[in-house]
């Protein structure tokens, strides 16, 4: 079974996870803020390139080639070519997802909001990595602290839109009744009219298992960024809007 592990670094706590042992990575705390990757690397990997892009909450996934020394492109997934090379995206309540090629030691960065999640980003994370030489069975996926079902209200709309990637073609109606007849449903009653309770990572979870991942390659952190306000920002809880990063070093093989 994967764990996760307190880890300390500059004397402060961050999170990795047991599935990704053979990469440098962490999710870190809002104890670093508000210090940003490029020296957040240093707990990690301090000879490591550094890789951030401007995030959209879309679904696009960018490699370092794409990068201009002008401006970060927008993007909120980003993917190595090489190894020694580091990779991040910020969250709040947000998704943060570190993927890792066990073979060839390649590792991608997504940043998988509600929006982002609708729009299937780590679905197009997955097929640039196979694009480059990844096989499915390879690759890990740590999904990071985000805000949970049971506290991340959202209306049934936005619902549907995010189930519509996991459910057979419906009207939202029929989405939602899919989602909640699930096995440890994403999908939690709540008391308002119109409104529901939706687990963002476990609906990316099920998208990798639709897409044949097996759950050996998945681990789900078990904290929560609203409920855990020592450890975490949260733009729900306090509508500020601060960050934690998350990041991974690649190298030159998989384990």
């Amino acid at each position: 079974m994967n764990s996760w592990h307190w880890q300390t670094g500059s004397g402060l706590s961050y999170l990795t996870c047991s599935l990704l042992s053979p990469w440098s990575h962490g999710f870190f705390t809002r104890q670093f803020f508000p210090r940003p990757p490029v020296e957040l690397v240093e707990v990690l990997q301090p000879t490591a390139a550094v890789y951030q892009a401007k995030q959209v909450h879309g679904n696009v996934v960018v490699t370092p080639a794409e990068f201009t020394n002008q401006s970060l492109p927008e993007a909120d997934g980003v993917m190595t070519a090489t190894h020694n090379q580091s990779v991040w995206v910020c969250s709040a309540d947000c998704v943060p997802v570190l993927i890792a090629d066990a073979h060839t030691g390649q590792v991608a960065a997504v940043h998988a909001g509600w929006r982002g999640t609708a729009a299937e980003i780590i679905s197009r994370a997955i097929a640039r990595m196979l694009a480059r030489g990844s096989q499915l069975s390879d690759l890990c996926f740590a999904i990071g602290p985000a805000i949970s079902g049971p506290v991340y209200q959202v209306s049934v709309e936005v619902a549907a839109q995010v189930g519509a990637t996991i459910a057979p073609n419906g009207d939202d109606n029929a989405i939602l009744e899919y989602l909640f007849a699930l096995p440890d449903s994403p999908l939690f009653p709540d008391p308002e009219p119109g409104r529901v309770r939706l687990d963002v990572p476990r609906v990316n979870a099920i998208q990798l298992q639709q897409l044949g991942v097996q759950g050996s390659q998945v681990a789900i952190a078990p904290h929560c960024t609203y409920q855990e306000p020592e450890h975490f920002f949260s733009y729900r809880r306090k509508d500020i809007k601060k960050v934690q990063w998350s990041g991974i070093v690649s190298s030159s093989r998989g384990r």
